[in-house]
């Protein structure tokens, strides 16, 4: 429950330290339980974090459900008018989204219309009481709306807006639309991926998308400890081309200290040799030896220590640079073997090694889908019983946790408004039938 909202704005309560913790609305509010010295907290570590979340699609619901599932009270605030673009994109189970279900679990759903200005107003009321608004519209559209991040912050100078978007809200690109697509072209992760003389290849999933919410998710934690500290919020500006930039590593780093452009090289690694895919006799796995002495046990299990004396691949620098004589090597053995017992010799050997999985086996796989939770089973009030992904994030002391399904379109609206806002049923209601809410 969200219990009872207080009258005082969060900025009022940003200054207050305790135990060298802010307190915030939340924790004073109720929604989450005042922290105790010694306390084990069993709440979600973030439960004591408001958000209001304009998000839609999956950069930002992804940003959303990790504070989500880490405790935080997340206020997803949706168009009356069909709600967020992700309720209507598959696959579906008894007519609801799947792609909706596992991104928005453990939020509450309100409707607004920003545009009308009844609506603005209810969420500047709103906004009084929050620590974190999300949004990932193209640039410049909350300031048109008068709710960008220099408005926002004139009514409470403790909130954090995270804003994720394709390029950025500055520089001269700031203003072009922005997909998962066009990020991973123009990040240069296309330019990478895929086999030698082979096209450029998106990644299997919305890997822009993803790396945009996980930085998102960080920056935001960032402002909210630095607003713990000075009690002032700010802005969290998150390109998901820049996103897709820095995770290259090492792909820039060569290019700058060799003035080499990398191309794509399958499932190579540019840095160190053999990690890499081999054949089996009854399909590929992969092999990550990926320092001289995991090069030495492999080949000591290949029987093949031979090799440890051969030059070209003493280390890690030769055996990159002779990397196709080394992979013949290597394959001669993997091919006369299978899989399973390829892998069962190396992981007995102490060399990183699995078997390349598709999504049935991954699910299946015990330590992955039970020993991990990474599958976890829920119920939801019209799909009924479906798997959800976990969270990957394992907290020893306030774990994340799947705690409600993924509402439908204005469910919260009396809960919210009423709480929040003190608003009656009989004000939602008329406020529904204005298209207001």
């Amino acid at each position: 429950d969200l219990h009872s909202f207080p009258t005082r704005r969060s900025s009022d309560l940003g200054n207050l330290v305790d135990l060298g913790i802010g307190l915030t609305w939340a924790e004073a509010s109720g929604v989450a339980p005042a922290l105790e010295k010694g306390a084990v907290i069993l709440e979600g570590a973030l439960s004591n974090v408001v958000v209001l979340d304009l998000t839609r699609v999956l950069a930002g619901p992804f940003c959303s459900m990790m504070m989500a599932d880490m405790g935080a009270v997340v206020i997803k605030i949706e168009n009356p008018k069909g709600g967020a673009d992700e309720r209507s994109m598959g696959p579906f189970k008894e007519g609801v989204s799947a792609y909706s279900m596992n991104l928005n679990r453990n939020k509450k759903a309100v409707t607004l219309n920003l545009k009308d200005p009844k609506g603005k107003g209810i969420f500047l009321e709103m906004l009084e009481k929050a620590d974190v608004v999300l949004e990932n519209f193209r640039p410049g559209t909350m300031e048109k709306l008068g709710l960008g991040y220099e408005d926002l912050k004139k009514v409470n100078p403790g909130i954090v807006y995270g804003a994720i978007s394709g390029f950025g809200h500055t520089g001269r690109y700031s203003k072009r639309p922005g997909y998962d697509i066009i990020a991973q072209a123009m990040g240069g992760l296309m330019s990478t991926t895929g086999w030698p003389g082979g096209e450029a290849t998106r990644t299997g999933t919305a890997m822009g998308d993803v790396l945009g919410g996980l930085s998102c998710a960080i920056g935001v934690l960032a402002a909210l400890n630095s607003r713990a500290r000075t009690g002032q919020g700010q802005k969290v500006d998150i390109a998901l081309v820049d996103s897709v930039v820095a995770s290259l590593e090492i792909i820039n780093m060569i290019y700058f200290v060799e003035g080499r452009v990398p191309e794509r090289i399958g499932n190579r690694y540019e840095s160190t040799y053999p990690y890499d895919s081999f054949r089996a006799s009854d399909g590929s796995l992969v092999i990550g030896a990926g320092n001289n002495k995991l090069w030495q046990d492999l080949a000591r299990m290949m029987g093949r220590e031979d090799l440890l004396q051969d030059p070209r691949f003493g280390e890690t620098r030769d055996r990159v640079a002779h990397h196709e004589e080394l992979r013949g090597i290597v394959e001669d053995w993997t091919s006369r073997q299978t899989v399973k017992e390829i892998h069962e010799k190396l992981d007995r050997a102490g060399v990183p090694c699995a078997p390349i999985y598709s999504i049935d086996q991954v699910t299946s796989d015990p330590h992955i889908a039970e020993d991990r939770e990474m599958f976890v089973e829920c119920e939801h009030p019209v799909a009924g019983r479906l798997k959800l992904t976990g969270s990957h994030l394992k907290l020893s002391g306030t774990p994340a946790s799947i705690r409600t399904p993924a509402p439908e379109l204005g469910q919260h609206n009396n809960e919210v408004y009423g709480s929040m806002l003190g608003y009656t049923a009989e004000q939602v209601a008329e406020l529904e039938r204005e298209g207001v809410l």
